[in-house]
C-alpha cells in the first residue's frame, strides 16, 4: 500500500472525529495542531486534504511551534552568581550586628580567612538590607553639650550687605 496514501487516510479520518466531537465550530486541540504540523513536513500534497482548516493555519501553528522552540532552547539558564547558603548569610547578619562599625571588606576578609568564598559585593547587600543610616555618631545637641564649657559665643549667620559681598559670621572660643 501507497505510504502517502495511508497518510491522507489518518489526516481525512483525524478531521472527521474533530468535527464529530465538537458539531458546528470544531475546537482544534494542541495535539491535533502537532499532528498537521507533522504531515506538513511528511507529506507533499498534505495541503488538498485540508477540509476544516486553511493551509496558512497550518503554517502559521508551524512557525509558531519554531519560535517556541527556539525561544525556550535559547533561554538562559541561570543568571547571576550562585545563591549562597541561609547559614551563611544569617552569618554575615550576626557578624555585622556584633560589629556595627564594621563594613563589607571587613567581614569579606574575615570570611576569607575562615576559607569560606563569598563575594564582597553579595557581603554588601546582605548587609545593606537589615542596616539603616549610617553608623552611630553623636547628635547635634550631644555636640553642644559637649562644646558648651569651651563656646562664649556662635554667630551662625551671614549678614548680606548692598554689595554682592556677605560677611561671614564669627565663632568667639574662650578657653578655661
Amino acid at each position: 500500500m501507497n505510504r502517502y496514501l495511508v497518510i491522507e487516510n489518518l489526516a481525512l479520518r483525524q478531521q472527521l472525529a474533530i468535527v464529530k466531537q465538537h458539531g458546528n465550530r470544531p475546537k482544534i486541540r494542541t495535539r491535533d495542531r502537532i499532528l498537521w504540523v507533522f504531515l506538513c513536513r511528511l507529506w507533499k500534497d498534505w495541503k488538498s486534504a485540508l477540509i476544516i482548516v486553511q493551509p496558512e493555519t497550518v503554517i502559521h501553528w508551524h512557525r509558531k511551534g519554531f519560535k517556541l522552540f527556539w525561544k525556550a532552547k535559547s533561554r538562559k539558564r541561570r543568571v547571576g552568581r550562585p545563591s549562597i547558603d541561609s547559614d551563611i548569610r544569617k552569618l554575615i547578619e550576626s557578624m555585622a550586628r556584633a560589629n556595627p562599625l564594621w563594613r563589607a571588606p571587613r567581614i569579606h576578609g574575615e570570611f576569607m580567612k575562615l576559607g569560606i568564598e563569598v563575594h564582597e559585593r553579595t557581603v554588601s547587600k546582605i548587609i545593606k538590607k537589615f542596616r539603616t543610616g549610617k553608623p552611630p555618631s553623636q547628635t547635634w545637641r550631644t555636640f553642644m553639650k559637649n562644646q558648651m564649657f569651651n563656646t562664649f559665643a556662635i554667630d551662625f549667620f551671614k549678614v548680606p550687605t548692598v554689595t554682592p559681598r556677605k560677611i561671614p559670621g564669627k565663632i568667639l572660643m574662650v578657653k578655661d
